[in-house]
């Protein structure tokens, strides 16, 4: 046990500490927001592999899995571990407590700690999965880094987030002494090199190694579907966003998932899904997106959909037990929530009124701050900060009891 006074220390929307216990709040708060479980039916869960699985939609897809539909599996996600310096990352503590709660409801479900882009772990993964579990059924590819090292050359590869073909000057929400204001942005033009790049981390290079390391490995359960997270976002942020370096690499993730499809053949599927937006670590690196989120908020109110609410539909249309959606580029949506029109009309007028004045009438920046705040630990009601936390969390132990049958 190691008991530390931790303070957040955060710089903008940084947290260079994590709270333990804040981040376990955390997740028992979005596990008891998933839906009840599933009838048991004949068998157990299907067989799930969730590379990104300690934060963002990669979590929630994980939480409500676990508890709603019993999944059995891995989980992947790359967090640091305690320094002398510093705490544990937040998704280290988001895990061990997501280990916690799948052991106690009765999951057969391990994590693996390391970089998902590697051959490493790849190969590290097939052999549990292999050993453990068997086919896989379910494949759900949760990545936003901000680098990758090619397996293939060795070449490392930085995303950058800018827009292409012209500079890009926008509002962005920026919090001086806890207090909102309305600052201004600008965005130099991407060059080439710095497109291919993003597109090399963020697009669909490693979505498709990691159906090729399971493919290799007669891994791929019969009707195997696998998912990678998208968005598309408003016409607000599209500079910065879907027509910016970030655009050009999930162009690219949805090529792959067509390619994909095809080379399944039929024996499986493969789709991107565009998400509606949410607070998340890496959501909050996008300029400007922190001001539409609180806005939307605003907007949205009673309809706002939570990455858990937003999991829980994903997971009903990939077991069937709902159409799955798809527009007509083949990809799930998940976001009409968000674009539609009559929400998309009241934000865009929110927007251009918005300044230091009126920012906080038209936009949830309280609720945007402390959602902030909550990725890693910080904000959470009923937790006491000031009394020194158990900083030294271990990561989740894999053993566990071993399933020799397959549902498939």
């Amino acid at each position: 046990m190691s008991l530390r006074e931790i303070k957040p220390g955060n710089r903008g929307y940084l947290y260079v500490n994590s709270h333990p216990a804040g981040c376990a709040a955390v997740v028992d708060r979005m596990w008891q927001q998933t839906p009840d479980p599933a009838p048991a039916g004949d068998g157990p869960g299907p067989v799930a592999l969730v590379i990104g699985s300690s934060a963002g939609y990669g979590l929630a897809a994980t939480l409500v899995g676990l508890r709603t539909h019993r999944m059995r599996g891995l989980g992947i996600a790359f967090e640091a571990p305690e320094t002398a310096r510093r705490t544990a990352g937040a998704g280290w503590y988001r895990t061990a407590r997501t280990a916690e709660l799948a052991a106690e409801a009765g999951a057969d479900f391990t994590f693996l700690n390391g970089d998902a882009f590697s051959d490493g772990v790849k190969e590290e993964a097939a052999d549990l999965l292999a050993a453990r579990f068997g086919k896989v059924d379910l494949l759900i590819h949760s990545i936003a880094a901000p680098r990758r090292t090619d397996p293939l050359t060795g070449e490392v590869h930085h995303s950058v987030i800018k827009p292409l073909g012209t500079d890009y000057r926008a509002k962005t929400l920026v919090f001086e002494d806890d207090a909102p204001r309305i600052g201004e942005l600008h965005l130099p033009a991407a060059d080439e090199a710095e497109r291919a790049a993003t597109v090399q981390v963020m697009g669909g290079a490693d979505w498709q190694l990691w159906i090729d390391a399971l493919q290799s490995r007669d891994l791929l359960a019969d009707g195997f579907r696998t998912v990678a997270l998208s968005y598309v976002g408003s016409d607000i942020t599209a500079p910065v966003y879907r027509a910016g370096t970030i655009g050009a690499a999930k162009q690219h993730l949805e090529d792959t998932a067509r390619a994909l499809d095809a080379r399944l053949g039929g024996a499986g599927h493969a789709h991107t899904v565009v998400a509606g937006a949410a607070v998340t670590q890496a959501s909050t690196a996008i300029p400007s997106i922190a001001l539409y989120t609180s806005i939307l908020h605003r907007v949205t109110a009673d309809t706002w959909q939570t990455p858990v609410d937003q999991a829980a539909t994903l997971w009903s249309r990939l077991t069937g037990a709902t159409a799955l959606g798809l527009d007509d580029q083949g990809r799930v949506r998940l976001d009409d929530w968000e674009m539609n029109p009559e929400v998309q009309a009241a934000v865009r007028t929110a927007w251009d009124r918005a300044d230091t004045d009126t920012v906080t009438a038209l936009a949830d920046t309280d609720w945007f701050r402390d959602q902030v705040g909550r990725l890693y630990g910080w904000h959470v009601p009923g937790i006491d900060y000031e009394t020194p936390a158990d900083t030294t969390v271990p990561w989740p132990d894999r053993a566990g009891p071993r399933v020799t049958t397959h549902s498939s």
